[in-house]
């Protein structure tokens, strides 16, 4: 086998493992909480702190590795992930665990974009398909994959076994990336410009802390509200200041092209539904249909059935079609698979569940792959981090909104149809934050009357989640069929040459799939 291949076998194990831990913690958290006293704030933050480094910093990372290289800043980035893990698994106290989870953050914001960016230095054109098609089934199969292997763990090993576990993946990635893949930089890459990267780092982190905090503490809260407002501040400031600068970390005629901008907001919206997947789904597979966190992990898969199916097919659907037709059907087919979702009943089983999951799959299969990969053929070689970066970034922020909205809408939606009548203060309060609570409340309780209220008022709260989703989907849909240009993969010509033309190297961008965030508050 040549080099190459094996050097993405490495890609690949890395990647994986960022996915798993961002679903990995929802699993263990409960044990973590009760041997470390941790309350529920600091239980979110666990699981947060992950995000919002990763998020804050994965666009300067591009830039790094265009100036410094891509292989170098790669190796860094999974050094750190690593020293995250080693720290992880030794950790005795919550600061320890949020300080792990923080570096391993620090390190993800490396690897994701540039793991994206070396594939061209890798593989030739005819190649890329089948190498991104297997990083992006990686990265979407480590979501649901994170609670089934940390329900295992958590059954036979100690709770730090959940940071074992990336030892010696990301050890193999380190030494693979060092011997098999070549360097690769931009000989133009400006210098590391501080200020815009404190501003970039700073204003990103606020954003996503807001949104993040946004179902828990509400729109209007003090702290929510300010880290908005502090957003807005410095992230308008680094637009300004990045207008001037000869060579920008924050490329703003990037998002001057149609092709990529509408591609990256059409990406962002698959990633802002799939986000809002993960989060709805676990309390409804464990709350309402009685599954423990290994069974909800196993019952999440006919998504990635799914994904793995559109994965397959939709190259040679973008060389036939072109992507425009291929990412307003996926959309489509997206949408509709909301929508029936949004039927769901508290009778319908999870054999209607499972068929909608798998039909997502295929949508989002069909929209993402093509669509990344389209905007990744609109930039130009030499800025291939910094414009990964710049994708990645507005695509993990789009995730983050897709939790906080329809996070916040399944809640209010749910406490507004719980009938509490007959609870007292605080246990009305409880059963009114979450399924989960209310059914603790009403097996301590012997209520069978509020589990069956909790479960109504939360597929009342999931379906209207779904249908917003649904919508979206194909407005979106409607917007990329009129304006999306149709040109396919890194060669930018016409869908609709000749089949002779290596015309279509869709699949590029599914390499990301794996920064979905999800939530381990449920």
């Amino acid at each position: 086998m040549a080099r190459r291949w094996w050097a993405l076998g490495a890609l690949v194990a890395s990647m994986l493992v960022l996915a798993f831990d961002l679903t990995i913690l929802n699993v263990a958290l409960p044990t973590m909480a009760g041997q470390l006293g941790a309350t529920t704030g600091q239980q979110q933050w666990m699981a947060d702190a992950y995000i919002v480094a990763c998020a804050a910093l994965m666009l300067p990372a591009g830039l790094l590795g265009d100036r410094f290289g891509r292989r170098r800043m790669l190796v860094a980035g999974l050094t750190v992930f690593l020293a995250g893990s080693v720290l992880g698994a030794l950790a005795d106290s919550v600061q320890l665990v949020v300080g792990a989870r923080t570096l391993m953050g620090i390190g993800a914001a490396l690897v994701m974009p540039l793991a994206l960016a070396v594939l061209p230095s890798v593989f030739e054109p005819d190649e890329r398909p089948k190498a991104v098609a297997a990083v992006a089934t990686a990265g979407a199969a480590g979501l649901p994959l994170g609670p089934i292997v940390g329900g295992w763990l958590l059954d036979h090993f100690w709770w730090g076994s959940i940071f074992v576990l990336n030892i010696p993946m990301v050890a193999t990635g380190i030494t693979a990336c060092l011997l098999l893949v070549p360097e690769s930089k931009d000989p133009a890459a400006p210098r590391f410009d501080v200020r815009s990267t404190a501003l970039s780092t700073v204003g990103l982190a606020a954003l996503i802390f807001g949104i993040i905090e946004v179902p828990v503490r509400g729109w209007g809260d003090p702290f929510v509200v300010g880290a908005f407002a502090a957003a807005l501040v410095l992230l308008t400031a680094l637009v300004l200041r990045e207008r001037t600068a000869p060579r920008p970390m924050l490329d703003m005629a990037l998002l001057g092209d149609r092709g990529f901008l509408l591609n990256t907001l059409t990406a962002t919206l698959a990633m802002f539904t799939l986000a809002g997947l993960m989060f709805i789904l676990p309390p409804y597979l464990q709350a309402v249909l009685g599954n423990d966190a290994f069974g909800t992990g196993l019952r999440m898969l006919p998504l990635m059935g799914g994904l793995m199916v559109a994965a397959k097919f939709s190259t040679p659907l973008v060389r036939r079609f072109g992507p425009r037709a291929v990412i307003s059907a996926g959309l489509v087919v997206l949408a509709f698979a909301t929508i029936l979702g949004s039927r769901t009943s508290v009778d319908s089983g999870y054999t209607f569940t499972a068929v909608w999951l798998a039909v997502a799959g295929l949508g989002f299969g069909c929209t993402v792959v093509p669509a990344m990969d389209t905007a990744l053929a609109a930039l130009p070689v030499d800025r291939a981090g910094s414009g990964s970066g710049l994708l990645l970034t507005v695509r993990q922020v789009g995730s983050a909104i897709g939790i906080a909205l329809l996070g916040s809408l399944l809640a209010a939606v749910y406490a507004d149809r719980l009938d509490t009548s007959g609870l007292s203060g605080a246990a009305a309060d409880s059963a009114g934050d979450s399924v989960v609570a209310a059914h603790l409340i009403a097996d301590r309780t012997d209520d069978e009357g509020l589990t069956a209220a909790a479960n109504s008022a939360f597929l009342h709260g999931m379906s209207t989640a779904l249908v917003v989703s649904g919508v979206a989907a194909l407005m979106a849909a409607l917007l990329v069929a009129a304006l999306l240009p149709n040109r396919s993969g890194a060669a930018g010509t016409e869908a609709e040459q000749p089949e002779g033309d290596d015309a279509g190297d869709a699949g590029d961008a599914g390499a990301d799939v794996v920064s979905a965030p999800t939530d381990a508050r449920q």
